[in-house]
């Protein structure tokens, strides 16, 4: 297939890497390099750094709200698009562009955790499992139909770790999904069930020790490496890397021997 890629951050990158040598991935549709680190210099996206490996095209369009960007789009004349962790809403006219439509890559098992953050919220809701579906977009904010899905425990994993293990995942699916395309039929979400994963807030990830111990450690764990849980105490801020919940109580800022 003609395919055009769309994705931004380390998760995307191994779908990309899926579709490199399997199909003629013509564009990659990336964030735009923006300032990070100490210095703050302009950093290419993941997905930009693996794309250019690969001596696909890069396009960072701020936005694909212009008829320019939207016409660029459609003369790319692809098949179908794939769409993971991009970054922008995708227009009507830019969903409607490949001949068969744009498939999503989302980290959760749809409807529930719909949007931005699904991974941090099914630790931070102490769900038992999440998982990977490939969704055909449509207009509404991850609303589409599900071509096919994965369960994957959660356990104790961080963010970090669960966000790697779902990007194998998702890439192994969207792989499968377009080696015989003809035999994955679109399946509705369902209407009950629909939750809504909005963006990680840093003072979300500031622990407070008069919640239950469950909760907080499902607070590190969600934050695991970015932004990381901390508190403060005497002034100085503390980053916790890791906790564990034991059988004892007490008062918050108590220690127990």
């Amino acid at each position: 297939m003609r395919v055009i890629f769309m994705g931004t951050p380390a998760f995307a990158v191994p779908t990309l890497l899926a579709l490199v040598g399997r199909h003629d991935v013509i564009a990659a549709y990336t964030q735009p390099p923006r300032p990070a680190g100490r210095g703050k210099q302009a950093q290419k996206s993941p997905v930009q750094e693996a794309a250019q490996l690969h001596g696909i095209e890069v396009r960072h369009p701020a936005s694909l709200k212009s008829a320019e960007d939207q016409a660029a789009f459609a003369t790319l004349d692809a098949d179908i698009a794939v769409v993971a962790a991009y970054g922008l809403i995708l227009p009507r006219a830019v969903l409607d562009a490949p001949r068969l439509g744009c498939l999503n890559v989302h980290a959760s098992l749809l409807p529930r955790w719909r949007g931005a953050a699904p991974i941090q919220r099914a630790i931070l809701a102490g769900d038992a499992a999440t998982g990977v579906c490939i969704m055909r977009m449509e207009a509404g904010l991850d609303t589409g139909p599900v071509l096919a899905k994965q369960v994957v425990p959660i356990g104790r994993k961080t963010a970090g770790e669960l966000t790697d293990e779902l990007a194998e995942v998702g890439a192994r699916l969207m792989e499968g999904v377009l080696a015989d395309f003809a035999a994955f039929h679109p399946v509705a979400q369902p209407e009950d069930g629909v939750t809504y994963a909005g963006k990680i807030d840093k003072a979300e990830s500031r622990l407070d020790f008069d919640q239950a111990a469950e909760q907080v450690e499902r607070q590190v764990r969600a934050f695991a490496p970015s932004p990381g849980a901390s508190f403060e105490l005497d002034g100085e801020r503390y980053r916790v890397l890791t906790v564990e919940v034991v059988d004892a109580s007490g008062e918050p800022g108590v220690t127990l021997e």
